[in-house]
């Protein structure tokens, strides 16, 4: 049977704020919007913020010209408030969302409030997973305006989704939104109902806030609302569980690398097809675009695209549109990026691989690889990712605060692997731009012609840098020195 196409109404009227004392949580990037969209409601807004410095005054400031009640330096809960709009990043022990909890306030995130104000016609295509949200939307935001469709990527990748869902100054919104949703915003949402949805992949991330790696992914599952079209990656097992633990009357959509069955996307030779979203899925298909339409290259962007494109599909997208878009779409930096090409080597900035999961997927790219790698694991292991990635490793260079126990993963699975470590500033001191350089000179002298540089960290930067942004930029800068 083939999966419906049409765009379904969501009359969904939104709730009468009008005079509601409503508490912001937080000053971060969702506060402000959301602080300004519920005044712009009627209702009378207290944000509250535990900081206290310049930034932090000169966001209140502008607030409280708005209307709004600013507390900075402490974080209570203001009598007489039923309801509280906390930003993702608050963990949910935080003592004013548990003191929240416990008199029996409501507590959401911004999504859900965007949700709960939407215009009866915009239709959510949501996307969350460890790895691979922002490159996923952006993809499908590329999809969707190739097919002439009012669309837009909101969420983690630029616009507030609060922004996204009310009126701009002619009074418009989009039609479409393609959301990326991160575990903690899908945490704090209650109604949120995509009309469809994928769940990219599960991999440990961001246990210390949500309490281990069952918790983290029952929040990614979220986005498997009832009544959403589940679109599911059939290589990985968690993707699969939470589809199957969803409303079993709710239509499930599979991804995979190789053959498409009914019901399915995947890829033919060297097409993606869809077997999914057609007349007769038993004996038809639908070509919608070729490998090399796909960067960057690599198994698990392909992987990303044939999600993309399903959620588009279940829109009625046209096949054509697809490729258009693929083609269209330009990567975003730091992911598997090629800086340059010098005595034969390629060098290659994945700076986003900040976890093992995604460095893995990214080494799982090359054949050969010189692999730079380390910063702050958060708690992950490494010793699936190096044995996975074995066969493929001619040597590492090593940096940052956990190097030594990359290394020790190495030395147990690779004993005569040359490892080099380069040592960072002493104690929590930012990294100087010589750091990089060092790196890159030792990786020059391990590589040989064929093989990849490739920086990958599987690990967080803030050990060292400002962000991944920052050492990705480095060593791009590095490699062009090297030239």
């Amino acid at each position: 049977m083939a999966h419906k196409t049409s765009e379904p109404p969501h009359e969904h009227a939104g709730p009468d704020l009008t005079g509601r004392l409503v508490c912001v949580a937080g000053l971060g990037v969702s506060g402000p919007p959301v602080a300004r969209a519920l005044l712009a409601r009627g209702a009378r807004v207290t944000v509250v913020d535990g900081r206290d410095d310049d930034a932090t005054r000169a966001l209140a400031a502008e607030l409280t010209q708005d209307g709004a009640e600013v507390v900075l330096g402490s974080t209570p809960l203001p009598e007489g408030c039923d309801l509280i709009v906390t930003s993702p990043g608050w963990r949910p022990d935080s003592p004013l969302l548990a003191r929240a909890v416990e008199t029996g306030v409501e507590v959401i995130g911004d999504v859900e409030l965007a949700w709960r104000l939407r215009p009866a016609h915009q239709v959510w295509l949501g996307v969350t997973g460890t790895n691979g949200k922002t490159t996923t939307v952006r993809m499908l935001e590329a999809i969707l305006h190739a097919d002439g469709r009012d669309a837009l990527a909101v969420g983690n990748v630029g616009t507030p989704i609060i922004d996204a869902v009310l009126p701009d100054e002619q009074g418009r919104v989009h039609d479409v939104l393609a959301v990326e949703l991160s575990s903690f915003q899908l945490h704090w949402s209650n109604t949120v109902r995509p009309h469809a949805a994928v769940v990219l992949n599960v991999a440990p991330d961001h246990l210390d806030w949500h309490g281990g790696l069952a918790p983290y992914a029952r929040d990614k599952g979220r986005i498997f609302a009832r009544g959403t079209t589940r679109v599911v990656n059939n290589a990985d097992e968690w993707s699969v569980r939470l589809a199957e633990e969803g409303d079993p009357h709710t239509p499930s959509v599979g991804l995979r690398l190789d053959t498409p069955r009914p019901a399915e996307l995947g890829v033919v030779e060297d097409l993606l097809v869809d077997r999914a979203f057609v007349p007769d899925p038993v004996r038809g298909a639908e070509e919608l675009a070729h490998l090399c339409d796909v960067r960057p290259a690599g198994p698990h962007n392909v992987a990303n695209a044939l999600a993309a494109a399903a959620l588009a599909r279940s829109i009625g997208v046209a096949p054509a549109s697809v490729r258009a878009g693929l083609q269209a779409f330009e990567p975003e930096p730091h992911r598997i990026s090629h800086v340059a090409s010098v005595g034969g080597v390629d060098y290659v900035d994945d700076s986003k691989a900040t976890n093992p999961h995604a460095a893995l997927a990214s080494l799982r790219a090359f054949e050969s690889v010189v692999w730079v790698a380390g910063g702050l694991l958060k708690g992950a292991e490494v010793d699936e990712l190096v044995d996975t990635a074995a066969d493929r490793l001619r040597a590492a260079v090593l940096l940052g605060a956990d190097r030594a126990q990359i290394r020790e993963a190495l030395s147990a699975r690779l004993p005569d692997l040359p490892v080099v470590e380069v040592a960072g500033p002493a104690g929590d001191a930012p990294a100087d731009h010589g750091v990089m350089d060092a790196v890159v000179a030792e990786a020059a002298a391990l590589a040989g012609k064929g093989d990849t540089v490739l920086l990958a960290p599987a690990a967080a930067s803030m050990d060292m840098f400002v962000n991944y942004h920052e050492r990705g930029d480095l060593f791009t800068e590095a490699v062009q020195r090297l030239r």
